[in-house]
């Protein structure tokens, strides 16, 4: 029995939600999103929050009653206040920038490495050797960090690379003679 689906997600003032049968959409500050509900779930609005609850007993009923109520939740929180990834860049040569709405990346490749800022989401370089990156939908914020990460993980030996900012990189000894 889920755990998760039985609080209510309250919805904070400057916050719109409507449900349709099919479909609930969040209007706030920082833009609207919509996510499609899966019919295995009731979801219904009263008194400034959103309740989720299964429609049956079955396994995929009782699967996607908190999956569900969680991204509702995202929903609501990512119109009020958004989310942000933050990212450090550590490597001798290694920084980054925005040019207009590319992200160009000096990596130690023979080349530039330019990643085009996706609609909805928000980079900012507030220095050479930092990235943040926001905006509404999480699961954009986090697909758009994972795809910036990508271009050079952290490597464990002299630990240069791109890295999340809470991220810990677990250092390697060297080679021994």
């Amino acid at each position: 029995m889920s755990r998760v689906g039985k609080h209510p997600v309250q919805i904070p003032a400057g916050v719109t939600v409507s449900v349709k049968p099919r479909a609930l959409k969040a209007e706030g500050k920082l833009g609207a999103l919509e996510m499609a509900l899966t019919p295995d779930v009731v979801v219904v609005q009263d008194d400034g929050a959103v309740t989720v609850t299964s429609k049956d007993d079955s396994i995929r009923a009782r699967m996607m009653w908190g999956t569900t109520r969680t991204l509702v939740a995202n929903l609501v929180a990512g119109v009020s206040s958004g989310f942000q990834r933050r990212l450090d860049i550590t490597g001798v040569g290694y920084r980054a920038q925005m040019q207009g709405k590319t992200l160009v990346l000096q990596l130690g490749f023979s080349h530039d490495v330019r990643y085009p800022v996706p609609d909805g989401i928000k980079i900012e370089c507030p220095d050479l050797t930092h990235i943040h990156v926001s905006g509404a939908d999480k699961q954009k914020v986090g697909q758009v960090a994972a795809e910036i990460r990508a271009y050079r993980p952290v490597e464990p030996y002299k630990g240069k690379g791109i890295k999340y900012d809470d991220e810990i990189v677990v250092r390697k000894e060297g080679k021994k003679k």
